[in-house]
Parts: structure tokens; sequence; C-alpha cells
């Protein structure tokens, strides 16, 4: 099968991308036919204001894929293909105002990003390009999340009519791949970000993931060392249920509710079990090269452009040769 996906360089992962992305592609790519992007031009959407180096931080975000495990898909950066733009484009020509001024994900964002000038054409119509970038390689899946739904139903939706309107049915119907990813929230409690300055990222090193679990939030009803606990109540249990292994967290479980362990034990077990998931991938990035990436992104760009411009060739005949 078929898979492709994306991911905005907009600066440094963290855990939640880890869990919530990362770790879901490096075993798809062992299983299936994978492309995965650098969606550059996706960033522009909400970042056009931000003077980002975005050269920069793509080939970056590149490095951290490799350094995860990412090493067996097709991975390029969108802007170096243009077919993603040429196809845009024509979406955009048969894509009716409604269903994008309808998508609940643009009304949630105009909503939340209030500090961004956001109401622009290449961010109401970014689930047009999001179309072009699953059909121009006859993806057969794209792994989402369960809010990311109503996108992919607008890919359908442009696919049905532009084989309606031009009676030629060159696109595949992309289906979602729903994997039960758990949300990690941030060391607040609130949503894992980098502007709520509550993340730990790949990149961290061990005394800063250190210093960050040690400030932590815990069960706010567990005032003293010998008072007992709630782990269902407390961040770092979940942190726990991520990373540590099963009997690590039954200890910190049965530990917590008896009072056993303290709050300071139960952050350096959680510090342990993250370490040993970081160390690696921070060692494995220390020995990628500039050079390294550039050629990943020569070899994806190249496999990427003979596809897709097969593709735009079979659709600027069913559209324009009569």
């Amino acid at each position: 099968m078929r898979i492709v996906s994306g991911m905005r360089p907009t600066g440094k992962l963290h855990l939640g991308h880890y869990l919530g992305v990362l770790k879901n592609w490096v075993e798809l790519q062992q299983q299936h036919d994978t492309f995965f992007f650098v969606a550059n031009w996706h960033a522009l959407s909400t970042s056009y204001e931000d003077k980002l180096n975005l050269e920069e931080l793509s080939k970056e975000l590149v490095k951290e894929w490799l350094a995860v495990g990412i090493t067996n898909a097709t991975i390029f950066i969108q802007s170096r293909i243009k077919e993603h733009a040429e196809l845009y484009l024509l979406f955009n020509m048969i894509t009716p105002l409604g269903w994008l001024e309808r998508n609940p994900t643009y009304k949630d964002q105009l909503a939340q990003l209030k500090n961004k000038d956001i109401h622009t054409a290449g961010f109401l119509t970014y689930p047009v390009l999001q179309a072009s970038d699953i059909v121009l390689y006859d993806a057969e899946a794209v792994p989402i999340g369960e809010d990311q739904k109503p996108h992919l139903e607008i890919t359908r939706e442009i696919v049905r009519r532009f084989h309606h309107l031009f009676e030629k049915e060159l696109f595949i119907e992309p289906k979602e791949l729903l994997s039960p990813t758990p949300r990690l929230l941030g060391l607040d409690g609130r949503k894992m970000s980098k502007s709520y300055n509550n993340a730990i990222y790949l990149s961290d090193t061990p005394k800063e993931v250190w210093e960050k679990l040690r400030g932590a939030k815990t069960d706010p009803q567990r005032l003293r060392r010998k008072d007992p606990g709630n782990p269902e109540v407390c961040l770092i249990f979940d942190y726990h249920k991520a990373f540590s292994d099963p009997q690590v967290v039954k200890e910190v479980e049965e530990g917590c509710k008896t009072a056993k362990i303290g709050c300071v034990d139960c952050k350096k077990w959680c510090f342990e079990s993250i370490e040993k998931v970081l160390n690696p991938i921070r060692e494995r990035k220390e020995k990628i090269t500039l050079t390294q990436v550039e050629e990943v992104l020569k070899k994806g760009e190249e496999r990427a452009k003979e596809i897709a411009s097969k593709k735009m060739e079979e659709v600027n005949r069913a559209i324009f040769e009569k």
C-alpha cells in the first residue's frame, strides 16, 4: 500500500511529535511504500510573517527524521516538486468555496490563532494543496488523527468532482489510516507546543530533560511525601505509560497510591525511561551530516518527480485535450 504524509518545518520536534507521528512512520515504512515530505509551502499558510529560514529548518527536520529511524521511505521537500503547485492550481479552479469555508479545522484555527493574520487565500485553500500532495502519488492511505478526517473527506470530494467534470478517473480516493496514538500533554498540562514553552524536544540534553521534568505538574492533592496519590490525575504517570516498561508503570502506580515512592522518585524513573528513547536519537543525529541529508533528499526527489510528472501529464491531457 502506498502511503503519503507530511510535516511542516516550523521548529524543533518534541515528544508529542515522536509519539503522535514519527513512531508510527517508522513502523509504516517497514510494511508499505511510504512518501514523507517536508511541507514547507504549508508552513507559509500560517507562518508567512515569521521570517523563518525554511531551507535550514527543512533540512534539520529531515535530519531528525533520519535520527528517529525513518530511513526506508521516499523523503523530499514539497517546494522542490513543482507539480504540487500545478495540481493545486487546477484543483482550486474546481473546488467550491463552500467546501472550504465549512471545514471545521479552518474555523477552529481562525479562533485559536487570533494573534496571526491568517485571513488569506492560502490558509483557506490549504486543504486543496493537501489534496494535491496526496493524490499526486496515488496514495491509498494517509495516516491521520481523528481531527483531520474532514480534510481527507475534502480530498475525496475533490477527486470525485474532477472525475465527474473531466470524465476521466485518474486519482485514487485515499482512505484514512487512524492509529491509536496517545496524546501527550505538555509539562504544564496544556497541549505540548513550543509557543507554550512546555515541551521536551528530541534535541534536548539530558540536563534539560531532567530540569523540565523536575518542574512538571503532579497530583495537586498530594501535598506531602507521605500522602497517597492518584496516578490517573498526574501528568508524569501519562509520560510513564508512554515511555516506561509495563513493570515500571505498575510499580509507579502502586508506589504512588500507597505513598511508597515520592514524586521526585517517580520523575527520576520517568527521566530514565525517556532517556532510553532520546539518547539513541541524539547519538544518531550527531553522526548525520548535511551531505547525507542532501543525498537522501536528492534520491527522494528523483523518485517523487518521476511519479508526479507522469501524473500531471495525465491530468493535463484530461483537462485540455478533448
